[in-house]
């Protein structure tokens, strides 16, 4: 008998930079604060600033973690894939290093995925501070809507921005077609179907593809409410976390996101994609640019004068930064 086999976790957790850095801490320390489910850690750090590099590397040391660094900053499908690949275990569960999580949150999914067979299984997902508190997906539709002469791309979230405490009640393990990657539990043998995540999405729609190529393969997603976790996002927190933050909403790696995107797919570009074009940059907008703006004017006139200038700056300026 294998011994080492039998202790051998059936979960790996791998951990991805999402937009910022700032929030390592907080979420890796959540993971064992209240994982109590066994399993392995392989945490991808794509470039962080020094005092979080050797934060994980103490990290890594202590607690016994697989530690992958790289000197560049890289994609989240890009990350997710460098772990991906060391992964030997039944179940992989991909979480991104702004989530934090709640309590025994991990076996549920696992007890779906064993009970329903289910290839992908999301927790319910909760969004921004306080934590908790404010769902963010729970479950959705994902797809290709064929049409006359169109294809259309299908993406619906369910409850988002609704309060968790009138949305749980309703709630029950159950099929959807949607997950995100902010967390979400895979079975590893998918892979082999379907190939490694799609590097070419860089920073927009990896979870739409990833759910579409599962159901195209015969595979099923599973929302499980009793797992839940929340994902706190931008804006950066620290200087250091604005280049790999303005870099990560780029105008450059959304447009090749989109336009791969539409490829992969033979989407019709419509008023979905032209909406997506108008709305290039929107992110660092609204989390950089206007709390900027609001400082600097007086006034909603004045807001948006200012907004417009520093908007115009911010298209050349991030041009500039992330095109080394």
């Amino acid at each position: 008998m294998n011994l080492s086999a039998i202790a051998e976790p059936k979960v790996t957790i791998v951990v991805v930079p999402r937009e910022r850095f700032s929030y390592t801490r907080a979420s890796l320390e959540s993971i064992y604060e209240h994982t109590n489910y066994p399993f392995n850690l392989i945490y991808v750090d794509g470039n962080s600033p020094p005092h979080i590099r050797d934060y994980l590397t103490e990290q890594a040391e202590q607690k016994q973690f697989q530690l992958i660094r790289s000197d560049r900053y890289l994609s989240p499908n890009c990350a997710r894939n460098i772990g991906l690949r060391q992964v030997t275990s039944q179940y992989v569960v991909f979480l991104d290093n702004d989530v934090v999580v709640t309590p025994d949150w991990l076996k549920p999914l696992v007890d779906c995925t064993q009970a329903t067979e289910a290839t992908v299984v999301s927790p319910l997902l909760c969004q921004g501070t306080p934590l908790h508190q404010e769902v963010h997906c729970a479950g959705g539709e994902t797809g290709v809507k064929v049409e006359t002469h169109r294809r259309r791309i299908i993406e619906k979230i369910y409850y988002q921005g609704r309060r968790v405490a009138d949305v749980q009640p309703q709630l029950q393990q159950q099929k959807t077609g949607l997950a995100e990657f902010h967390c979400m539990l895979v079975r590893t043998e998918i892979f082999q179907q379907i190939g490694f995540l799609d590097e070419a999405l860089l920073s927009t729609k990896e979870h739409v593809d990833l759910c579409m190529l599962v159901a195209e393969a015969g595979g099923t997603v599973y929302l499980e409410p009793k797992s839940l976790v929340t994902y706190v996002p931008g804006p950066p927190l620290e200087w250091t976390d604005l280049h790999y933050y303005m870099l990560r909403w780029s105008d450059r790696w959304e447009l090749a996101s989109l336009k791969h995107l539409r490829q992969k797919w033979n989407l019709t570009e419509d008023e979905y994609f032209q909406n997506r074009y108008k709305r290039l940059g929107s992110r660092r907008h609204m989390t950089i640019i206007h709390p900027f703006a609001r400082k600097l004017s007086i006034g909603n006139f004045g807001f948006r004068v200012v907004s417009k200038i520093l908007r115009l700056m911010d298209r050349v300026f991030n041009g500039l930064i992330t095109s080394w």
